[in-house]
This record gives C-alpha cells, sequence and structure tokens, in this order.
C-alpha cells in the first residue's frame, strides 16, 4: 500500500469515525425526545383517565337524576289524573286551551292582588269583581287571561 493510499484510508477512517460521532450525536437527541414525548403521553394519558372519570361520574348522577325526575313525572301525572277527574269537564277543558296557549300555565293564583301568571297586578275595578265573585265561580286575569286561584293571600 502507498503512503498516498494510507493517508486517503486515514482521511477517510477520520471521517467515518466524525460522521460515527455526529450520527450519535442525532441517536442520542432522538432517544431523548423520545424519552420527553413518553413523559408527555403518560402525562397526557392521566389527564385523559382524570376527565373521563369526571365524565363518567357527571354521567351516572345524569342518569340518577333523570329516574328521579321520570319517577316524580309519573307519581305527579298520577296525582293529576285523580284531580282532574274530580273537576267538571268545562272547566277542565277551559284549563287545559289556556294551558296550551299560556305555554304550559293555565292557571295561575292571586298572590296579594297580583297574577303570579303574568306578574300584573289587578287594577281596582278588576279586584273588586273578583272579591264579588262567587267563591265557586271561574274568574280570569284581564292581563293574560289565565284561571285566578284564590287563596287566604289574595290580599281580597
Amino acid at each position: 500500500m502507498s503512503p498516498k493510499d494510507l493517508e486517503n484510508l486515514q482521511h477517510e477512517v477520520a471521517s467515518l469515525a466524525k460522521r460515527q460521532g455526529d450520527l450519535e450525536d442525532v441517536v442520542l437527541e432522538v432517544m431523548e425526545r423520545r424519552e420527553a414525548a413518553q413523559e408527555r403521553v403518560k402525562e397526557l394519558t392521566g389527564r385523559v383517565e382524570s376527565v373521563q372519570a369526571k365524565v363518567n361520574d357527571a354521567a351516572a348522577r345524569r342518569d340518577a337524576a333523570t329516574e328521579a325526575i321520570d319517577a316524580e313525572v309519573a307519581t305527579v301525572t298520577k296525582e293529576r289524573e285523580l284531580v282532574a277527574a274530580t273537576i267538571p269537564d268545562a272547566l277542565l277543558k277551559l284549563y287545559d286551551k289556556l294551558r296550551v296557549q299560556q305555554g304550559g300555565v293555565g292557571a295561575a293564583r292571586l298572590y296579594q292582588r297580583r297574577c303570579e301568571g303574568c306578574r300584573l297586578e289587578l287594577n281596582i275595578t278588576e279586584v273588586n269583581e273578583v272579591r264579588a265573585a262567587a267563591a265557586d265561580e271561574v274568574v280570569r286575569c284581564e292581563n293574560c287571561r289565565r284561571i285566578l286561584v284564590r287563596t287566604p293571600e289574595s290580599g281580597l
């Protein structure tokens, strides 16, 4: 082997050694980034599990509340059927008609001369008409047309 070949070979070995060092540095950097990414994945996985546990808890509470509401609806529906059976048909039809027209509330309590359906106070003429009406007479609010339910707190 000639000195020129030997020199070229030494140069190539040095070049390869440098290249190997550079590649080892790249491998180390990639390994460090991989470790950091794995730590981040572990952290995010923990957060996802925590959020999923909260979602599951909220869903369970929602389901329990839905069951309670459904049970209450069933009870109230039965109670309404019992009460509705004791009310004259004409009054029940009027109530149902008003309930549809008024967004679900067909009757409202008259409380301290104020209709709790529309929240407006009856004027003195309306108060006197309600006062003069028989106890079993159906009276209605002049503003919202709901049936007024008179109680001792009506202020009459």
